[in-house]
């Protein structure tokens, strides 16, 4: 996970509430191990982590894989199974998994997802929307892939949701000059796996990701680069 911060709230409170051991700290939350095996995930912004273990038992009753999940004893907490295994992201990295096979994998686990019924759909073809559906957030298990971080769920259009996927993958991949050139790779295959992605979804993607308090300088100047990246790839993969 990536470094957050520090503070009343950050890396080190949950110690005072019988948590163990810092496991990783992301922007928004920290993750403990816990001495049954499973891990604590807590919200140090106030993010009320109820609603995410309700959806993710949701997707879990309908075969999605996810962690197992439940409400924690506080309102930000979430209590999950621990999983081993690389993430996507480092399966790539280490040459254990080639980038169009990753790229398809992606393509796989949104299809799989955008079939799974909606809980309070508001529009036919609304469907359940992960929002962060990227390398990093899909973990290889022993069982198959994993995926996590269910915390900007929510419902709508699943174009927006291959957008998002685009998009972030783009920006991320940008910000590593060693991985620049291997985006095309896993933005084609998955792109191409997909149905079309209007442009009015990845202009709204675009604005989601501007949107992201969590984004710093240097994320929303490769902002622009990664939706130019995504439009490039979409064009060679029609």
């Amino acid at each position: 996970m990536a470094e957050g911060n520090g503070g009343p709230d950050g890396p080190g409170a949950g110690a005072e509430a019988g948590a163990g051991e810092l496991l990783g700290t992301g922007r928004t939350a920290d993750v403990f191990a816990l001495p049954d095996g499973r891990v604590l995930r807590r919200y140090r912004d106030g993010t009320d982590a109820r609603g995410e273990a309700e959806l993710m038992a949701h997707l879990a009753g309908h075969g999605y894989p996810v962690p197992a999940a439940q409400p924690g004893e506080r309102p930000t907490d979430l209590l999950m199974e621990r999983l081993d295994g690389p993430t996507l992201a480092q399966a790539v990295a280490t040459g254990a998994l080639a980038p169009a096979a990753a790229g398809q994998l992606l393509a796989d686990l949104l299809h799989r997802l955008h079939a799974v019924p909606p809980r309070t759909a508001a529009r036919p073809g609304d469907r359940v929307l992960h929002l962060d559906l990227h390398p990093e957030n899909v973990l290889l298990t022993a069982r198959g892939p994993v995926v996590i971080d269910w915390n900007t769920a929510t419902e709508g259009d699943p174009a927006l949701d291959a957008a998002m996927s685009a998009v972030v993958l783009a920006q991320a991949m940008l910000g590593m000059p060693e991985f620049a050139a291997l985006a095309p790779a896993i933005l084609i295959p998955l792109l191409r796996a997909l149905p079309p992605v209007p442009d009015h979804q990845l202009a709204a993607a675009r604005a989601r990701r501007a949107a992201n308090p969590t984004l710093g300088p240097a994320d929303h100047a490769r902002l622009d680069a990664a939706v130019a990246l995504v439009r490039d790839c979409a064009a060679r993969a029609g």
